[in-house]
């Protein structure tokens, strides 16, 4: 039998969790759970593990607050960092969580030179640019988790809309994590039929718009961010990486003149395999669109501007 593949989560919080649980009843990888606090990585994967008779898969979770057990990672998320707290913005977390992260893809990277690298920590696309330029690593071995649920979001409020199962909508969010995010409208579709056939534009434009803010709205409700769905998509990028599914899926990318912008980190729809980002595939926008993105990446760029490194 093939040894397992190694997925190494950096904090053990609700999103990490739950990223490790969703892997967990996969069944094809060894999960290390990893945090500086005692006790909540190992009472998280002693739970997991015990999930396991129940729900039927091999228990292959551990828990640990040494680095020194993520050797050899095949793939590292990194979940850690402080949360949005209510009345928050992502960009005022930026400073705290680069030095988090900073902290995080050094130790990681020490080893698991080969790995690649999933960033969930927010603000998301600067944290990428943190983890990017302190591993050294190439672009197609570091990219962020933000596109999957934007548009799972975007996906489930036009499901609701349209009485439609979510599995028949097809949508796609681009641009930075944040408040201006990009829902390509022109591009979605409903069982094929595009969404402007069978929904009002206002209706559009409010889907649009709760999307946009989607995440904030779970912080106002809970008074943190949100776990469940971050985690589940975190696991999708994950599968597509280690089983090479060769995934066409929005994620945070480093790019270089595609879509008119040049090294920033921004969401666009890349094909994930085996290698990382095996392939940066470029949309047809309209006008609206493609100046939404520009101001997007504008958006992007000023909280870049306050790193660091």
């Amino acid at each position: 039998m093939s040894e397992r593949s190694k997925v190494t989560i950096v904090g053990a919080g609700a999103t990490g969790a739950t990223c490790a649980e969703v892997l967990a009843q996969r069944d094809y990888a060894e999960i290390v759970l990893i945090d500086i606090k005692e006790g909540l990585p190992q009472g998280k994967a002693l739970d997991i593990n015990q999930m396991a008779p129940i729900l039927g898969f091999e228990a292959t979770v551990s828990g640990t607050n040494d680095y020194a057990d993520t050797a050899g990672s095949d793939v590292v998320v990194i979940t850690a960092g402080l949360p949005r707290q209510p009345g928050m913005s992502r960009d005022d977390l930026v400073q705290t969580n680069e030095k988090i992260v900073k902290s995080v893809t050094e130790q990681t990277i020490a080893g698991s030179p080969d790995a690649v690298i999933i960033v969930l920590s927010n603000p998301l696309d600067a944290m990428c640019h943190v983890a990017k330029n302190v591993s050294g690593f190439p672009k197609e071995r570091v990219f962020g988790q933000a596109g999957i649920l934007d548009t799972a979001r975007y996906r489930t409020f036009i499901a609701w809309a349209t009485g439609a199962s979510v599995k028949d909508v097809h949508a796609l969010v681009l641009g930075g994590h944040g408040d201006q995010m990009v829902p390509l409208v022109s591009a979605t579709t409903v069982g094929g039929v595009p969404l402007r056939k069978l929904v009002s534009e206002e209706q559009i434009q409010s889907m649009v718009e709760r999307t946009a803010v989607g995440g904030g709205e779970i912080v106002k409700l809970l008074g943190t961010s949100a776990w469940y769905a971050p985690g589940a998509a975190c696991a999708q990028m994950v599968d597509s990486v280690l089983l090479d599914e060769k995934r066409v899926l929005p994620c945070t990318a480093y790019l270089e003149g595609e879509y008119g912008i040049d090294g920033l980190y921004m969401g666009v729809p890349v094909k994930l395999g085996a290698k990382g980002i095996e392939q940066i595939l470029e949309v047809d926008l309209d006008d609206p669109e493609r100046a939404a993105l520009a101001k997007s990446a504008d958006a992007v760029r000023d909280v870049v501007s306050v790193l660091s490194t």
